[in-house]
């Protein structure tokens, strides 16, 4: 892979930008088209639309493996001459099981209260640097909360802040959701479930954002609702981020971001894909993006008008698909 992954690399830095890979384990969170049984801190299923097999609990062996894949993974992101490494903790996946107590219910030194639920994903910083190096970043991705009930709270996770602020790391990144709850995805303007005063200032994370000042001094990027020139630049000056993420709106505003950098657009238009049935309305979010990065790569454009029920089984079709090739060869 590391030719690839060098002209990957070398592309990406084009213009003196940076570029980081993410890296993460699916955990319970891998389909049945990977596995009918998948790792996972412990034997809490997945119970979504019937695509996940109940999860396996990891052994120490299991979770010794686990740390040393991460370490090799960040190895070869620097070798390949990637300028960071992202460890994702966040968003359901498996880092983020260790951390939930609703999916977390081990009795040993990886489960039970916070400090050890943390163990896994700090051991993996910890080993990662050794390797990288001080000079090399290294970010962590993490949950506000995953809002759903007995899962990880916004007190834990400024706990984990607190740990992570003693790691030095170069980076933390707040998101929130799970595969169970994608507050990512279905959180938007025009739900009526958020609070008024998310609604008027744009970001889904800004509040705890504030709360992250309180006890860390580690640069921070909070991700997920951003959308206007002005709003981007106000919690930038005002110092309560010192990083925007973006995703969606670079990829539905493509050929516009270069005037919205500049402040010549104001506003990012924010595209919504609804079906109309609850359950299928992330699946039909995650399947429209996912059809458009494909598209990218094999240099189509933007193509809006797609079918959101369509769009929801794209990713189930997509995954079989890539496992009767895989099955077949």
């Amino acid at each position: 892979m590391l030719p690839k992954l060098k002209s990957w690399a070398h592309e990406g830095k084009k213009n003196g930008n940076h570029i980081w890979v993410q890296i993460s384990h699916s955990g319970r969170q891998t389909n049945r088209f990977g596995t009918n049984s998948p790792l996972a801190p412990s034997e809490v299923q997945l119970k979504k639309l019937g695509l996940f097999g109940k999860p396996k609990a990891m052994t120490e062996k299991d979770i010794q493996d686990v740390i040393e894949r991460f370490v090799q993974a960040a190895r070869i992101a620097k070798e390949a001459g990637f300028t960071g490494v992202q460890i994702h903790s966040a968003h359901g996946y498996l880092l983020s099981q260790f951390l939930s107590p609703h999916t977390n219910v081990r009795s040993d030194s990886w489960g039970g209260d916070i400090k050890n639920r943390s163990r896994l994903l700090l051991t993996i910083i910890r080993k990662v640097r050794k390797v990288v190096g001080v000079d090399f970043p290294i970010s962590v991705k993490l949950n506000s909360a995953d809002f759903q009930r007995g899962g990880f709270t916004e007190e834990e996770s400024l706990e984990v802040i607190k740990m992570l602020d003693e790691e030095k790391i170069d980076l933390l990144e707040i998101s929130g959701g799970t595969y169970e709850k994608l507050a990512f995805f279905t959180m938007n303007e025009e739900d009526s479930e958020l609070k008024e005063s998310t609604k008027q200032r744009e970001a889904y994370f800004i509040d705890f954002a504030k709360k992250i000042r309180a006890v860390s001094k580690l640069p921070l990027m909070v991700t997920g609702g951003f959308r206007s020139y002005d709003f981007c630049n106000e919690v930038l000056i005002n110092g309560e981020v010192d990083l925007v993420g973006m995703a969606r709106p670079f990829i539905t505003n493509r050929e516009d971001i270069p005037k919205f950098l500049k402040g010549e657009l104001p506003y990012l238009k924010n595209l919504v894909l609804r079906t109309g049935l609850k359950q299928f309305e992330d699946a039909a979010e995650g399947g429209f993006y996912a059809r458009q990065i494909i598209r990218f790569s094999k240099g189509k454009g933007l193509k809006t008008t797609m079918n959101p029920l369509w769009c929801s089984m794209f990713l189930i079709l997509y995954e079989f698909k890539k496992a009767m090739i895989k099955k077949l060869s």
